[in-house]
């Protein structure tokens, strides 16, 4: 993977989004259709997906807790802290990359490749405001929307797995004595990050698809690949960004 377009395209893609949007506007009705898309279609499966993953973290917790501790709860507040901060926000991107960037690059490059991106700027419309803004700010409001829900799915599941299966007070795991305010600015500012990513990477792969339906199949298989790596990458840079301000 060639590195420099791996992180250039999709900056230069939203540069130019920007710029399209600021003279054409935005088509607030497609916005409004892509985030449900988006957001309303991957609801279920970003929060069972993260009910799954609460579950499975308490057993790995239970099994630290019996070799250092022998008390499942004391790890609860820590917990609670990592899947505000952390898990929550990257996962649930993920899983949203997952769906909603196999979503944006197959209905991209099924355009490009029948030319009906060509045909909308030959009917002086901009690609770049009438299809690829609406997902951008899809993604912008949707996936920290998803956050928000998918870090609830798991801790609820973390509550009722540590109760019902380990029998130990489970509210331990809502404890947010660790959680502060920069815990919750980390976290969001992930999730819009990747929300604004994952459209731009399914956005470049799927208009410069040619070809038939090969060429839509491989377009969308690198969008979603490059959405999920970008995800990780976002937060490898925040996190650190936020170390670095000690926050």
């Amino acid at each position: 993977m060639n590195v420099l377009a791996f992180i250039g395209a999709p900056a230069l893609m939203l540069a130019r989004t920007v710029r399209a949007s600021a003279r054409d506007g935005l088509p607030w009705r497609e916005s409004l259709r892509q985030l449900h898309e988006l957001g309303g279609r991957s609801v279920w499966l970003v929060m069972s997906g993260m009910a799954f993953f609460g579950a499975v973290m308490v057993t790995i917790a239970d099994s630290q807790a019996r070799k250092l501790t022998g008390n499942l709860p004391v790890v609860g507040p820590p917990y609670f802290e990592l899947m505000v901060r952390e898990f929550g926000p990257v996962m649930s991107a993920l899983l949203a990359a997952a769906r909603g960037g196999a979503s944006h690059g197959a209905e991209l490059s099924t355009m490009s490749v029948n030319e009906q991106v060509e045909a909308l700027e030959m009917s002086a419309g901009d690609p770049y405001a009438d299809l690829v803004a609406p997902r951008v700010v899809a993604g912008l409001v949707g996936v920290p929307l998803l956050c928000v829900l998918g870090t609830m799915a798991a801790t609820l599941s973390a509550v009722a797995t540590a109760s019902w299966v380990f029998g130990v007070d489970g509210t331990a795991f809502m404890d947010a004595r660790y959680v502060d305010g920069w815990d919750v600015v980390a976290g969001l500012v992930k999730a819009a990050a990747c929300g604004v990513y994952i459209p731009l990477a399914a956005a470049v792969e799927g208009l410069s698809a040619r070809g038939g339906a090969e060429a839509v199949g491989e377009a969308t298989t690198r969008g979603v690949v490059a959405a999920c790596l970008g995800c990780l990458l976002i937060d490898f840079v925040v996190a650190m960004g936020f170390q670095a301000l000690r926050v």
